[in-house]
């Protein structure tokens, strides 16, 4: 005998809470039968609707959804279905519709059909991280559009360089434009990171060429061939081929021909691709002497250097000061407060230098968001003695969500009497991004939003 779930008796200000209770226990139990008069407890159509999300009672469909090895047989009521998906009112009221009591789906994950299944009873959306691809295949193949609008809007909002060319892969075979896009940026300004990723190596074919083709691939050209010879190792493994040298270069194919090898640093060359093997003895002799010789030899290989991404510099000071009234720093952290509009990727900091001749300083450089390292530095700038702004940079940029506050540090070793801004702004437009800065109580050093260092932020956009 079924489990009464919900007692006889019941206060109608708990109607909610029991709600969720019988939605949880629905996810893993498909056979609870509610107690008599259970209609009464609910006051609107979703919530008596929402009863029968994956419920035994009524059902006149089932599913069994998933691959023969991990199948799950789901209960369904057509009505429902039928009001939530134009593909499941032609399966079961169109004019082809089969009346079949039992539905075979092997190409969804049972816990993709469950989140559909219970968007389309629940009017919720309950979306996790290793599942919202598979919904939103889900979606898209019974055509529920607010629901794939969800998943999509979900990736955007976790998309990172881990998983951005995995997400690149799909987005281009579900057809979300927008996605794409989000892809193609963070590829582009974290090349490097998006490039080591295990996450890389997942691509197809052809999101591989799509991506080595990339005209603004923010990369040294060394990362890239090193990530394709990655690439072909498990491509190998997945067409059961020895990862030899010879196999890697024939999954490669003509792909091969796409990486910028003749762009590469001579060090980078003659150290890593030229000792891989990969590369024909002719291609390693024809491109020693693209390197060296006048009269260059014709290549098959691209030859012009990617143009990368021009970074942005947003300079929050009107002027600076100078000789009499140096800025000092004795180890001391100079911070400031600053959010974004639109997302960006921050690839370092302007730093003021010396006012009394050229000298070199040593800059440890901090990204924080809410006390959370999120990159850093420790470099050498050399400044020349002028009132120009010398660049540190970050190993890799650093995305930056819209409408948060981040926190921009740095600790400066070197000559002490440099230059500092005055007439800080509060707010920049640059471009199309506006940034607003707000003092930081890391300062230890007296940098805030009217003066001090850190004058420019820069960033990819």
């Amino acid at each position: 005998m079924a489990a009464e779930i919900f007692p006889s008796k019941k206060p109608a200000n708990n109607n909610s809470n029991s709600a969720q209770q019988y939605h949880q226990q629905n996810l893993t139990n498909n056979n609870t039968i509610p107690s008599p008069n259970w209609q009464g407890l609910y006051g609107t159509i979703r919530e008596r609707n929402s009863v029968m999300f994956n419920n035994e009672l009524m059902a006149d469909v089932h599913f069994v959804v998933g691959p023969p090895s991990g199948t799950q047989r789901l209960p369904g009521h057509k009505y429902v279905l039928a009001v939530g998906s134009s593909v499941f009112h032609a399966m079961f009221y169109g004019e082809l519709a089969e009346d079949k009591e039992e539905i075979r789906i092997p190409d969804v994950e049972p816990a993709a059909f469950l989140a559909m299944l219970k968007y389309l009873y629940c009017d919720e959306i309950d979306l996790a991280a290793d599942t919202v691809l598979a919904t939103l295949y889900a979606a898209k193949k019974y055509i529920v559009p607010h629901l794939a609008r969800a998943c999509v809007n979900f990736l955007e909002t976790s998309l990172s360089a881990k998983n951005a060319c995995v997400l690149l892969s799909q987005s281009c075979l579900f057809e979300e434009p927008d996605l794409t896009q989000r892809c193609w940026e963070v590829i582009d300004a974290q090349a490097e990171l998006a490039l080591k990723s295990e996450g890389f190596c997942d691509i197809d074919f052809q999101t591989l060429e799509s991506i080595l083709k990339r005209e603004t691939l923010n990369a040294k050209e060394i990362v890239v061939f090193e990530a394709a010879l990655c690439w072909a190792e498990v491509e190998c493994q997945r067409q059961e081929l020895t990862p030899s040298i010879e196999n890697k270069r024939k999954v490669l194919g003509k792909a091969l021909y796409l990486i910028r090898i003749p762009t590469m640093a001579l060090d980078d060359f003659a150290n890593g691709a030229a000792q891989s093997g990969v590369l024909t003895l002719n291609e390693t002799n024809d491109i020693f002497l693209w390197y060296t010789a006048a009269k260059k030899p014709d290549l098959e290989f691209v030859s012009k250097p990617r143009k990368g991404l021009v970074p942005q510099r947003c300079h929050r000071f009107q002027s600076c000061a100078y000789r009499s009234n140096q800025w000092r720093y004795r180890g001391r952290c100079d911070s400031i407060q600053f959010s974004v509009d639109k997302r960006v990727f921050v690839a370092g900091f302007g730093l003021y230098g010396s006012s009394c001749g050229s000298a070199e300083y040593s800059a440890k450089i901090e990204l924080k968001r809410q006390g959370v390292i999120l990159g850093q530095n420790l470099s050498k700038y050399f400044s020349d003695g002028s009132s120009n702004t010398f660049p540190v940079w970050f190993e890799y940029p650093v995305q930056i969500e819209p409408d948060t506050f981040y926190t921009a540090s740095v600790v400066l070793d070197g000559n002490e009497l440099s230059y500092f801004g005055q007439e800080g702004m509060t707010e920049v437009q640059c471009g199309k991004v506006t940034v607003q800065f707000q003092c930081s109580s890391d300062s230890t050093n007296g940098t805030g939003v009217q003066g001090g260092q850190i004058p420019e932020l820069i960033f990819y956009a």
